[in-house]
């Protein structure tokens, strides 16, 4: 998968929709209804580049203050939705130490990774930083998981929203109409081949969480070390 392209024409249709006033306003987002909860394998960038991020983000929030902005401490990397988030799920609906243990099993092999963050993309819904991550670790991980829980008994819904191949990280949200669409655009494009920064992975985190994997709302079941 050529990732910078998928990452380009991510952006193309989504400055096509957001220019014609198409943008996909999130109406949960702000809601104290929404149970949504799963479970997720994810690494976290070092404060660094979460620095950085929320000096771009800075930048947005002064033309769209009522979108919704990621904190630092929910910025994240998604290796693998093990149980995507849907209604009604509860961690003791699960055996949360067959899951650490699988998991254990997994990472038991693979070794740090690096991961880029440079530039930005957007979807209808959103602005999303680039990740490209560096030599096979990120996918072999998530391969690993994917064979591990495909043949597990245990409950998980891998894939099944779709196939992530990539290694970026959401961090604005539309929740509300946009006020400055040609100002919008015109910081997507500022930030489109932004330089980030460069970070290894060497701990990922086994966590439940919500839709926004929010740090009031998550738990964390275990994390692990990946030693090189």
């Amino acid at each position: 998968m050529n990732l910078q392209a998928h990452y380009d024409a991510m952006r193309a249709a989504a400055v096509h929709r957001l220019a014609h006033g198409q943008a996909e306003l999130d109406p949960l987002i702000d809601s104290p209804d929404d149970d949504r909860r799963g479970i997720t394998l994810l690494a976290r960038p070092p404060a660094r580049i979460t620095a950085a991020i929320e000096t771009i983000m800075a930048d947005f929030r002064r033309a769209e203050p009522q979108q919704y902005y990621y904190p630092a401490s929910d910025v994240h990397l998604t290796v693998l939705s093990i149980i995507s988030c849907y209604r009604g799920f509860a961690l003791p609906m699960i055996d949360a130490a067959a899951y650490r243990a699988a998991v254990r099993e997994i990472v038991g092999p693979v070794r740090p990774f690096g991961v880029t963050f440079s530039g930005l993309t957007a979807s209808p819904g959103g602005i999303i930083v680039q990740g490209t991550p560096i030599g096979p670790g990120l996918a072999e991980l998530r391969d690993r998981t994917r064979a591990h829980f495909q043949h597990s008994a245990l409950q998980q819904s891998i894939d099944q929203r779709y196939s992530i191949q990539t290694a970026h990280s959401t961090i604005i949200r539309f929740r509300a109409n946009i006020l400055y669409t040609k100002t919008l655009l015109a910081k997507i494009e500022k930030y489109q081949h932004h330089f980030i920064g460069t970070f290894e992975v060497d701990e990922i985190e086994l966590v439940f969480n919500d839709w926004y994997q929010r740090a009031a709302s998550t738990v964390l079941m275990e994390k692990y070390s990946l030693f090189k």
